[in-house]
């Protein structure tokens, strides 16, 4: 098992509360950094002793072609060009595990890819393409986010046979022998007939991410009130682990109170 997340410098100390607190309970695993570049050799002293000496990856050895360069696609490519022989869980730095996460070591266990959901309309699970499009967007094509501009045309693509859920990026574990890249480049083609351009930009990574666990065998969906996004709306007293979604890491002061409260854990 791998535990794996991009990094720099100035989110170091994050990152080792996510490594950290993740590791305390599930107790396996071993840490993959993906290095932006910022990392000191200070930072490494501090990676070594925190982390047991993790294998540490330069992002700019990543090849990306034909895929996008940028908006954590390395991180995905990465994890599918690994993937054959070990299973991997990416944790973004903004996440913090609060308590035990059996969900997840049961996935880990079954040799199952998992995702945490992005919110209660997840929860309708791995769906054909033409359903998820219907169900999510039930008056058809819409405007904004790249996200739903891809996901509410997912119609279009006309391939019965591939899946979608409606997950995040910022926790999903990979079953290892899951698929790699060559079925990650077909679906990339199809976002770009889809929204052409577009697909460089932030975002696109996390449909991509969606679409790879929810086409490996029997995706496990994490309960959305045990693993949450943080949208500034509190939690509940049985969550194990939350994501602070961008710039709600820094409302109410959450963040930071939970984070003390993990580190005085340890």
């Amino acid at each position: 098992v791998v535990l794996f997340s991009m990094i720099g410098t100035a989110v170091l100390l994050p990152d080792l509360v996510a490594v950290r607190s993740l590791w305390r309970h599930l107790q396996r695993g071993r840490v993959v950094l993906l290095d932006d570049g910022s990392l000191t050799s200070r930072d490494k002293e501090l990676l070594n002793l925190h982390c047991g000496n993790p294998e540490i990856i330069s992002l700019d050895s990543v090849v990306t072609d034909p895929f996008p360069r940028g908006s954590c696609w390395e991180r995905f490519l990465t994890i599918l060009d690994r993937r054959k022989d070990e299973y991997w869980i990416q944790l973004d730095s903004d996440t913090v595990t609060l308590a035990d996460v059996p969900e997840v070591r049961a996935a880990v266990e079954g040799n199952r890819s998992f995702t945490m959901l992005s919110g209660d309309d997840g929860e309708i699970g791995a769906l054909p393409l033409r359903e998820i499009a219907s169900a999510l967007y039930p008056d058809g094509p819409a405007d904004g986010h790249i996200q739903v501009r891809i996901e509410s045309r997912m119609h279009q693509i006309g391939r019965d046979d591939w899946r979608y859920i409606r997950g995040c990026a910022g926790f999903a574990g990979f079953s290892a022998q899951g698929a790699g890249r060559p079925l990650a480049a077909e679906f990339l083609d199809a976002m770009k007939r889809l929204v052409g351009p577009d697909v460089v930009t932030w975002g696109t990574e996390q449909v991509a991410s969606n679409f790879q666990v929810a086409n490996d065998a029997e995706p496990v969906l994490l309960p959305a009130r045990r693993y949450l996004n943080f949208w500034n709306e509190g939690w509940h007293g049985d969550t194990a682990f939350l994501h602070f979604v961008g710039s709600h890491r820094y409302d109410s002061g959450a963040y930071a109170r939970v984070s003390r409260e993990v580190i005085a854990s340890l």
